[in-house]
């Protein structure tokens, strides 16, 4: 699977962690993040998971800011994305399941590192489960 990650200061040590989890299972990972806690601005490593995601060159994307919502945000201003803020392993599941999610937004600031991984790898494993869910899907993006 491809999977583009990117975050700002506060998740360099959550990226380090979730990508030696997903580089193990043979993943292959495009970093836009940065590696330092020097404060910069998220949506300039927002936009390039988002652009990957919706260009079809990852399948998933991965992106880890403070709160998680300005990075949330960012991402969601691309058409083909539907990203996901999660904050426990159970909102990762179902924004597979009933929202088709393909981005999942991670709150550094309020999550651990272990939590952080869990809820990655229960977001790339868990499926959409379509049906009902796929005419609200379908309603999401602006016309």
């Amino acid at each position: 699977m491809k999977i583009s990650i990117g975050n700002d200061h506060a998740g360099p040590e959550y990226k380090k962690a979730i990508v030696a989890m997903l580089e193990a299972k043979g993943h292959q990972i495009t970093n836009y993040g940065t590696d330092t806690i020097e404060a910069v601005d998220y949506a300039d490593f927002a936009h390039p998971v988002a652009q990957d995601v919706e260009e079809g060159k990852a399948d998933f994307g991965i992106v880890i800011c403070g709160s998680g919502n300005g990075i949330a945000m960012t991402v969601n201003k691309h058409q083909k994305v539907r990203a996901a803020l999660c904050w426990m392993k159970e909102i990762a599941a179902l924004a597979r399941l009933h929202n088709d999610a393909n981005v999942i937004s991670i709150p550094a600031r309020y999550t651990s590192i272990p939590q952080a991984v869990e809820m990655v790898e229960t977001f790339l494993t868990t499926e959409f489960e379509g049906g009902r869910h796929q005419n609200r899907v379908n309603k999401i993006a602006c016309q």
